[in-house]
């Protein structure tokens, strides 16, 4: 049955099917290229500024939860929004039609790489997705960055730090747990609290490499149970990612090569949807088909479950001052994690006149027009590939 959320100032309602939230969530599976950051910024324009299923305050609240668990906080930012709209039905129907095309995707890559032993070459594709890609994060940091630093200066000296830590490669989980307290500090110190923004982990790098034979003796439950294990600890960016699946698969089980996990890596950034579906890549080369279900199924499970247990809590933190202090800090942070990660990927993918032009345009349609991000998305990529078919 639909469930009607109740927007929080009381002057309407809105409705989210599981029809509807189905179309939503698969299409951005199939079309949301970029990374973390990229898809917080789309959900925050289709859920929010399109079809005003959720409040902007809601939407950040969510989001700050989604930063306060483990696992691929995009994944579970769309697991929230489904629960929020269609109680458990739409959790799995949200979480499962953004993770599941973008899974086997990564999987027919996989069996390409095993095969061929190269990794899928979109360079005129990603040449154009990236310019947009910056654009719909500057014109999310632009809209929301007020919100930091209203009535808080406190919570903006937070949002500037977490930025400069961040920079300084530190560990994203200690940056947001810091500022969460130093939010709090700040809360008791000015006697109020800034207003909640919203943000994400940074992005992934993308590399490549050759493939090799995968070993013999893979056990499928060890498979299993290892992405079970990441999926419920691992915070922050692909770079932690990547740093759990070095020390469990090339140096503990010896199942990869230092290429091999590289090219997981670039395989999740380069296809739409969740940059952990890397853990599909993975299991395909070491264990088949079955190893790349059970990968995905592992990695993803504890997602599902946490946003299940720690959804009812939302309202309660809301009503908690030391909570809700520490929730500001947390989301002010992801904005300033947000902002370097976008300093660090314009550097790459600004790289010639076309690709200015390419951002520009997508931002002024943006801020002008409010078209939305998967057609941006989607019409860089046609320009990328045309670009360097004339060049």
């Amino acid at each position: 049955m639909q469930r009607t959320l109740q927007t929080e100032q009381g002057d309407g309602e809105v409705r989210g099917s599981l029809s509807a939230l189905a179309l939503l969530f698969l299409r951005l599976g199939v079309t949301a290229f970029g990374g973390p950051a990229v898809h917080v910024a789309i959900m925050e324009n289709e859920v929010v500024r399109r079809r005003r299923w959720l409040t902007p305050e809601r939407f950040v609240d969510l989001l700050g939860a989604a930063n306060l668990i483990p696992g691929p906080s995009s994944s579970e930012l769309a697991i929230y929004i489904g629960y929020e709209a269609a109680g458990w039905r739409g959790l799995l129907v949200a979480g499962g039609c953004f993770i599941l095309p973008a899974a086997a995707l990564t999987a027919v890559i996989a069996w390409a790489y095993v095969r061929l032993g190269n990794v899928l070459q979109v360079g005129g594709v990603l040449y154009g997705i990236k310019p947009v890609v910056i654009a719909i994060v500057v014109q999310a940091l632009w809209r929301l960055a007020p919100k930091a630093v209203r009535r808080s200066w406190g919570l903006a000296c937070v949002g500037a730090a977490a930025g400069v830590a961040s920079a300084m490669a530190v560990s994203p989980l200690a940056i947001l747990l810091g500022a969460g307290v130093a939010s709090i500090a700040a809360r008791r110190g000015a006697g109020h609290a800034g207003e909640r923004v919203f943000g994400a982990p940074a992005l992934a790098t993308l590399t490549g490499g050759a493939a090799a034979s995968a070993p013999a003796s893979v056990g499928l439950l060890t498979l299993f149970f290892t992405f079970v294990k990441i999926g419920a600890v691992v915070y922050g960016s692909g770079y932690v990612l990547l740093a759990f699946l070095r020390a469990d698969f090339v140096d503990r089980l010896h199942w990869l090569t230092e290429s091999q996990l590289l090219d997981a890596v670039a395989v999740g950034q380069v296809t739409p949807g969740p940059v952990f579906t890397a853990a599909t890549f993975i299991g395909y080369v070491v264990g088949g088909a079955w190893g790349a279900v059970l990968a995905t199924a592992g990695i993803f499970l504890p997602g599902f479950i946490l946003v299940a247990a720690t959804r009812p809590l939302i309202a309660r933190v809301r009503r908690s001052a030391a909570a809700g202090a520490f929730l500001d800090g947390v989301n002010v942070a992801s904005l300033g994690l947000m902002a370097v990660v976008t300093v660090q990927l314009t550097r790459a993918a600004i790289v010639d006149v076309p690709t200015l032009l390419l951002g520009v345009a997508s931002g002024a349609l943006l801020l002008l027009t409010g078209v939305s991000s998967t057609w941006l998305v989607l019409g860089g990529a046609v320009a990328g590939a045309v670009l360097r078919s004339v060049a």
